[in-house]
């Protein structure tokens, strides 16, 4: 996929609410073992990279460091109809000392506000250090259910009225 493509996905406006709502991603990723892997994981959007962070000893971190290739889905079924934002790319992992203020940002989106206060001095006080994970897209496709819908399913529709097209 085109660059000017990726952008031009990432930047209608159902995309930048689902970027910047406190909705986890999903990030799949293929383990060391093989297998795939699907995890929820808070997140921030810096404009031009998904940014998020573990801890050193994560097992997925060994996994991007063997092969860093994800998928990400990021998605609301609320309000109808469903909103789900596809991102594929290569994730590159920086260990950093301390805590980042995007993870503290990235978990305060998920954490209710009563509680945030607590919950960041308790993550202080445990991690000396965290993995950024970073992902620039690649490859975005936007599905809203009103204007886009799933290949698959533009097909089928197409086949059903007749026109031509590929049916895959």
């Amino acid at each position: 996929m085109d660059r000017s493509d990726v952008i031009e996905v990432l930047s209608k406006p159902i995309s930048q609410r689902l970027l910047a709502s406190s909705t986890p991603a999903r990030l799949a990723y293929t383990a060391v073992d093989g297998d795939p892997r699907v995890i929820p994981i808070g997140f921030v959007w810096n404009g031009a990279q998904l940014v998020m962070f573990t801890v050193p000893s994560s097992a997925k971190v060994r996994a991007l460091q063997h092969n860093p290739r994800v998928a990400i889905t990021i998605d609301t079924i609320e309000p109808w109809p469903p909103r789900v934002l596809l991102v594929r790319g290569a994730a590159s992992v920086e260990t950093v000392d301390g805590v980042p203020d995007q993870y503290v940002e990235a978990g305060r989106k998920v954490t209710p506000a009563e509680l945030a206060d607590d919950w960041e001095a308790g993550v202080r006080e445990l991690y000396d250090r965290m993995v950024r994970i970073t992902v620039e897209p690649d490859w975005a496709k936007l599905l809203d259910f009103e204007t886009t819908l799933p290949k698959s399913v533009e097909d089928l529709i197409r086949a059903k009225a007749g026109a031509p097209g590929p049916v895959t």
